[in-house]
Formats: C-alpha cells, sequence, structure tokens
C-alpha cells in the first residue's frame, strides 16, 4: 500500500510514497490515483516541465487549481508557503526534496503557493484538476523574505515573469486565495 502523508506543516498538502516493484528488468511505479488526494478533486490535465541545474520556478498559485507534483528525473527543491485567509496553517512555509530515485508524490491545493529550484537538471511531471487559465496563473515574488524560501541555490535562474512578481504584503486584496476555495 502507498502511504499517504499529509503535511504537518501546510493543511491540506499531501505526501505520497507509493509502492515501487522491480526487478532485473526495471522498476514499475504507480505515480497517481485519485483516491489518494484529498478534498475530492479530479486530475485532467498532465504537463511535463523541463529545467536545468540552478533554474527557479515560482512562487506561483492559484485561485482554483490544485497540482499533483512527481519528480521523474534528478532532484529539485520544492518551496510551498501558504497564502490562504482562514487557514489554520496561514503563513506557513515548506520546503521538500523530491528526487527522481526516490518515488514521492505531492499534493498541493488551491491557495498555496509553489515553486521549485532545480538542484540538478529535473524532468517534473505534474497533473493539474483544471485546464490552462491564464486570470487563474497568479505569483509572488519568490524571494521574499517574509515568506522565507530557502531554495539551495546561490545564483539562480529566473523567468522574467517571476522576478516581477510582487511581495506577499503587496498582494491585490482581491487575489488573496482564501481557505476551502474551490473551481
Amino acid at each position: 500500500m502507498p502511504k499517504i502523508v499529509p503535511s504537518s506543516t501546510i493543511a491540506d498538502v499531501v505526501h505520497v510514497e507509493p509502492d515501487v516493484h522491480g526487478d532485473d528488468r526495471g522498476r514499475f511505479v504507480e505515480t497517481y490515483r485519485r483516491s489518494w488526494l484529498p478534498l475530492g478533486r479530479e486530475m485532467i490535465q498532465g504537463n511535463r516541465s523541463e529545467k536545468q541545474a540552478g533554474a527557479v520556478v515560482g512562487l506561483h498559485y492559484h485561485l482554483h487549481q490544485a497540482d499533483y507534483w512527481y519528480v521523474l528525473r534528478g532532484r529539485a527543491r520544492v518551496v510551498l508557503h501558504d497564502l490562504r485567509r482562514g487557514s489554520a496553517t496561514e503563513g506557513a512555509t515548506e520546503h521538500v526534496d523530491l528526487d527522481g530515485d526516490e518515488d514521492r508524490g505531492l499534493f498541493i491545493p488551491p491557495g498555496v503557493a509553489h515553486g521549485f529550484a532545480s538542484l540538478t537538471d529535473v524532468l517534473l511531471w505534474y497533473l493539474v484538476d483544471g485546464y490552462y487559465n491564464a486570470a487563474d496563473e497568479l505569483g509572488v515574488a519568490w524571494d521574499d523574505p517574509d515568506i522565507g524560501a530557502e531554495w539551495g541555490i546561490v545564483d539562480p535562474i529566473l523567468s522574467p515573469r517571476d522576478t516581477a512578481n510582487p511581495r506577499r504584503c503587496d498582494l491585490d486584496p482581491a487575489l488573496v486565495p482564501n481557505v476551502g476555495l474551490r473551481t
């Protein structure tokens, strides 16, 4: 049986340690099952992200979309920050290292800002429970001192989008998520 572990830092975040089966031919891993995830969310789209060592992506967040991340190759430092007003863990930051050799998944609910640093070249496979919606692609500064992210990279490679995101204290109040968001 896979091990499904609720985060001890951020409410509704779930760590998944699936069963791994292997022999001389290789290995088999069931990476996702809907019943493992909370909040009754159905993943409807799969995505692939490849980043070179030293890249930082995020911090991004959605008002309506949940993510399920799984690193297939390489090692990534994931940073999560609970932006949800009214959450028991509002303002909490969690760091999680995902490694393609360790087979672990991570469920991220709406309203939790998320990003990752490529500690090596990384291949990240992720599922989402909503189709792309530009109005729900939001961000907060990757280096906001109030968030206290520890990326594990000294001189990150960043996108123009990620360098332009506002600090948490400067977010438009209409774009600050509330606990219990649904699409």
